[in-house]
């Protein structure tokens, strides 16, 4: 079961996929594209905790096709 953390805004100047969270995700959580693909993992959780922002470590070279993209997490 998956469960959508937010939505792929931009590029960091450090390369790690910004995401407009739903809500707090814990680091290091394996992050999925929307057809179930492994992306990439979470570095931290930052911002306010009712619109928090997701700072996610890419594993692959699509950067660009993942912008405007819902991203998820496996629930446990």
């Amino acid at each position: 079961m998956s469960k959508k953390i937010g939505q792929a805004l931009h590029l960091a100047k450090s390369g790690n996929l910004i995401v407009k969270g739903e809500f707090f995700v814990k680091s290091t959580l394996t992050v999925y594209d929307d057809t179930g693909k492994n992306i990439g993992y979470v570095i931290e959780t930052f911002g306010p905790i009712n619109s928090p922002y997701v700072s996610v470590k890419l594993t692959t070279e699509k950067t660009r096709k993942l912008l405007g993209k819902d991203l998820y997490v496996k629930e446990r």
